[in-house]
């Protein structure tokens, strides 16, 4: 059975360097999108997944979003003075997040169901991580090849689905990954190796924010 005080770790904390001038004085979580920071739109989807315990990593400009994350109730977590990529600063978060919890990349938005109660409502118990995948004509703004093969709800690497930036995923193997700096993608090698690495495709469209032409894009599209 899924805890209901699941909680939410969001991942804010790189430099955006693929946004160019934009994120030269802004953190990219903060650039406007329809509107309003972009990490606001990911606030929202938790808030209506009826998520209340949410943290988020920071270390670029921390300065500029801290204060803004603090006002919407989310726990802020400082990298410093080095920034521990997504799996590190997962690893650093054990003493806060719940297990399983579930992570985001705020740069990306979503055309379909919400992609937090998907995957929540996708939960099994027996899972030790449940990533969110999309097919690539549903990938808006991905270039890129796949990262997955997906046989049933099972992941290997090498493949055409790719990866949302959110999951739902336990913490407790965390531990066997030594390193204090380093990438999930050496947890999931971890997990997958006793095929406990899973996913389900989300229903929608999936569209990454990454880059200042995809976030122009974006904004053009909305009339802003």
């Amino acid at each position: 059975m899924m805890p209901t005080d699941i909680t939410l770790m969001i991942f804010a904390a790189g430099f955006g360097t693929r946004m160019g001038d934009l994120t030269h004085d802004t953190p990219k979580p903060m650039l406007p999108l329809r509107g309003k920071p972009m990490i606001d739109h990911t606030l929202d989807l938790a808030k209506i997944a009826g998520i209340e315990t949410i943290y988020a990593n920071t270390h670029y400009r921390h300065e500029a979003i801290a204060p803004h994350l603090e006002s919407r109730g989310v726990t802020v977590l400082h990298e410093a003075p080095d920034i521990l990529d997504t799996g590190g600063g997962l690893k650093a978060a054990l003493g806060h997040i719940g297990s399983p919890t579930l992570t985001i990349n705020p740069d990306c938005d979503w055309s379909g169901p919400n992609p937090l109660t998907h995957l929540i409502e996708s939960w099994q118990a027996d899972m030790q991580a449940l990533l969110l995948v999309v097919p690539p004509e549903r990938a808006i703004n991905r270039t890129a090849e796949g990262d997955f093969s997906l046989c049933g709800t099972r992941l290997t690497r090498s493949g055409d689905m790719v990866y949302t930036g959110a999951q739902l995923i336990r913490t407790e193997r965390l531990t066997a990954i030594p390193d204090r700096v380093f990438s999930l993608n050496a947890y999931w090698d971890h997990l997958a190796e006793t095929g406990d690495l899973h996913a389900t495709i989300y229903p929608g469209r999936w569209t990454d924010i990454g880059t200042k032409a995809a976030l122009s894009r974006a904004n053009e599209a909305s009339g802003v």
